[in-house]
């Protein structure tokens, strides 16, 4: 066998210093300011790539709050909440708590109709086509919706982001389409690029921010029209005017046709499935 030559002391350390790594094993420059187009790519080359392995063309959307939790969390929750304000009566920021639990326990029920639409969707067939559930992939309705699919004995995705609150995926996610993000545009291409039908929940900021996304997307006729169904017309109504908007002028009452309202899982299925009995259902949605 031959002997090796000896490798010296300064060629060591060359091979051991930064500059000699490879360029894409070498986290500093991968994550260095002037690599973000770099890393926009990668972020949404990866999962492309994987559903696109997997054979997923068609999603349906759901979007909805992280803070909907099931009837029984709800209550633990009140319950917690009740406890630590009788230990600390005027603890003004434990009493508003108690309160917003109290609220978010009314909502309970919107995470049943998730996990029910979930369940639905996942065994129907749309002309001849299986929807994939889609979410954000973390709590709330996000894990009712994956849970759903999860109990139909079906694939499921979850597009996680990386937040300062790290919150983690649900674990109804099918773990070869659990996707985490660091840029919100990458995501949110990654919601719409495959949608063929979007279901909103009650939510907050985030909910409002994806939902007029998609809504904006559809109006300027960057995305094909896909039915976007509003699920709790008494919260849809109450917190956003849309009909004033048209009053207004700034949408026009043909834009208050780009949406539905629905109160359980069974109503959205139908709604998607009397859409598209109207409506071709193929790939070339923009």
């Amino acid at each position: 066998m031959k002997k090796q030559p000896k490798i010296s002391k300064e060629v060591l350390a060359l091979r051991r210093s930064k500059a000699y790594r490879k360029a894409y094993l070498d986290p500093e420059f991968l994550t260095c300011d002037e690599l973000r187009p770099v890393r926009l790519q990668l972020e949404l080359l990866k999962p492309e790539m994987t559903l696109a392995e997997y054979g997923v063309k068609s999603t349906v959307v759901c979007f909805g709050s992280a803070r909907i939790l099931d009837k029984k969390q709800s209550s633990a929750r009140v319950a917690e909440m009740g406890a630590l304000l009788k230990k600390n009566p005027k603890d003004s920021v434990i009493k508003n708590k108690l309160g917003s639990a109290k609220r978010l326990e009314a909502s309970a029920r919107y995470y049943e109709v998730a996990r029910d639409f979930g369940k639905l969707i996942s065994k129907t067939q749309i002309k001849d086509r299986k929807l994939v559930v889609v979410t954000g992939g973390g709590p709330g309705i996000m894990e009712a919706a994956n849970r759903g699919a999860h109990e139909a004995g079906e694939k499921s995705i979850g597009l996680n982001i990386t937040l300062e609150m790290e919150q983690g995926p649900n674990p109804y996610v099918s773990p070869e389409f659990c996707f985490r993000f660091h840029y919100f545009a990458i995501r949110k291409m990654h919601f719409v690029m495959r949608a063929r039908a979007l279901v909103v929940f009650p939510g907050g900021f985030g909910t409002m921010d994806e939902m007029f996304e998609v809504m904006t997307l559809v109006q300027t006729g960057k995305k094909s029209r896909l039915p976007i169904i509003l699920v709790g017309e008494d919260y849809w109504t109450d917190v956003m005017n849309f009909q004033n908007m048209a009053k207004w002028g700034y949408i026009s009452t043909e834009d208050l046709k780009l949406f539905t309202f629905a109160e359980t899982g069974r109503q959205i299925v139908d709604q998607i499935a009397e859409f598209y009995k109207k409506n071709p259902l193929n790939g070339n949605h923009k």
